[in-house]
């Protein structure tokens, strides 16, 4: 039959065990509970309990030991049954975005376990096995600028690498970087089996060294272009048991398509950071049709604009293209004529899309003034068609 054990409304320490409890409601002998919330505040030299402190998770895997006497040995083993368990505290944004490049999340974590890709939300932000977030800057010209990385959480430094060079992985060849595809990172312990990992970072950024202790925020770095990467960006990996976990989710694993009430987030980075599925990356002029590698490279609005200039260009760069959104660009002069324009869909899911209207110069010069563009990318979905993009910007020839 089984046995309740206590009611205990209050405090209660357990000393001479080596750590103190805090009760609240029915525990049923042997850990089975009615109702109950566990506090531990502190633990003994053999049992390390895993419960719920003021919002805060505090992590241990060690099994219960006897004898501790029945009220203890059930919330011991209450408590190492805890999968929600976490010692690690709320985390920061381990990046410093600053205007004018927000931090931007161009792929998420991987929750199918097949071929395919399902990101905390259930969209398709991402490809098959990706294990962190990778929050990215639009350009290699950002990049230079420089885009600090901070520790999420205070902890001691695991590892660090910061030897290889800032090379698109196309350039570069992936046999160059075999065994260090996180390129230039770093590695920090939180204690009870918690990690975070800063990989990707610019080649002599990194300012920590093994062994040392850093706080939350700390500057760690800055993002780079080393390892496996095609784009500027930080890799954020965080790792429970060896195992990889999605911030955005907690250990708990199971998703909620957009649900994120386990997040490891602190408030202030779950705003920051709420999920967008598209956006705008990059958007200007130019006086001819920009490539592909000019806009990466943040080169993608040569001038000067002039009167006599070649031709005149609008060009956007977005994330998270999905296959039959519409987009729509306009190019307008002074005086409000439109002098260029496209409508076409999307053919295919892309990561990364780059579209243009423009028009050539003539033997008559551009009238000055102030001229407008605008994009706007339109998605079908449960409740109709609606802009997921809407981009306007302007430029003045003299």
């Amino acid at each position: 039959m089984t046995q309740v054990i206590k009611y205990v409304p209050r405090d209660v320490q357990y000393s001479q065990i080596g750590f103190d409890l805090v009760l609240r409601g029915m525990i049923v002998h042997p850990g089975i509970i009615e109702t109950l919330r566990v506090i531990v505040i502190k633990g003994g030299s053999e049992i390390r309990t895993r419960v719920w402190k003021n919002g805060k998770h505090i992590a241990t895997k060690t099994p219960c030991q006897q004898p501790l006497g029945a009220m203890a040995y059930a919330a011991c083993l209450l408590a190492i049954t805890s999968v929600e368990a976490s010692s690690l505290p709320p985390l920061r944004l381990p990046v410093v975005c600053e205007d004018p490049y927000p931090c931007i999340i161009q792929n998420y974590f991987d929750h199918d376990p097949g071929p395919g890709f399902l990101d905390y939300s259930c969209g398709s932000l991402g490809y098959d096995g990706h294990d962190g977030t990778d929050i990215r800057l639009p350009n290699l010209t950002a990049m230079k600028r420089g885009a600090a990385v901070v520790a999420a959480a205070p902890g001691t430094v695991r590892a660090i690498r910061d030897e290889m060079p800032d090379v698109n992985v196309r350039v570069l060849g992936r046999e160059a970087i075999a065994g260090r595809e996180a390129g230039n990172a770093v590695v920090l312990r939180h204690g009870d089996d918690w990690e975070t990992q800063y990989s990707h970072l610019r080649l002599g950024s990194v300012r920590v060294r093994p062994g040392g202790v850093v706080k939350a925020g700390d500057v760690l770095g800055v993002i780079g272009l080393s390892g496996n990467t095609e784009f500027p960006h930080l890799h954020f990996e965080v790792r429970y048991q060896g195992e990889p976990v999605d911030p955005f989710v907690g250990p708990k694993k199971e998703i909620s398509c957009g649900a994120s009430g386990s997040a490891l987030w602190d408030e202030q980075t779950s705003q920051a950071l709420s999920y967008r599925s598209t956006g705008l990356l990059q958007a200007g002029f130019g006086v001819a049709v920009p490539s592909s590698e000019s806009v990466a490279a943040g080169n993608g609005n040569p001038g000067p604009f002039s009167p006599d200039a070649p031709a005149l260009v609008f060009w956007v760069e977005i994330f998270g293209a999905r296959a039959g959104d519409q987009e729509n660009l306009r190019l307008i002069e002074p005086g409000g004529k439109e002098i260029a324009s496209k409508k076409a869909l999307i053919p295919k899911n892309k990561a990364r899309w780059l579209s243009f209207a423009g028009k050539k110069r003539r033997s008559v010069a551009w009238p000055k003034g102030l001229y407008s563009a605008t994009y706007e990318l339109q998605r079908a979905g449960d409740r109709g068609t609606e802009a997921v993009v809407d981009v306007m910007r302007t430029i003045e020839i003299k």
